[in-house]
């Protein structure tokens, strides 16, 4: 299997679409599961053992809440 191409996508939801992808993935996380989401027409898998973080930015007068979402690919 070919590996897989670096990527940097950011997609904006509207309001409901985000707050259900959250709630899904809570549950998920609640339940020790892995959670699966469509991003920028890629599915991905996010496995049960990820690893979590919580980022802040400011600059230039914007602000920056990132949850951030890690693991290892299985290429």
């Amino acid at each position: 299997m070919p590996a897989k191409k670096a990527r940097d996508v950011e997609k904006t939801y509207v309001r409901s679409a985000f707050v259900a992808k959250l709630r899904r993935f809570a549950d998920a996380l609640e339940a020790g599961e892995a959670f699966s989401i469509s991003v920028a027409g890629e599915r991905l898998r996010v496995p049960r053992d990820a690893r979590f973080s919580i980022e802040h930015e400011r600059g230039d007068g914007d602000e920056e809440l990132e949850f951030q979402i890690k693991w290892k690919s299985q290429d």
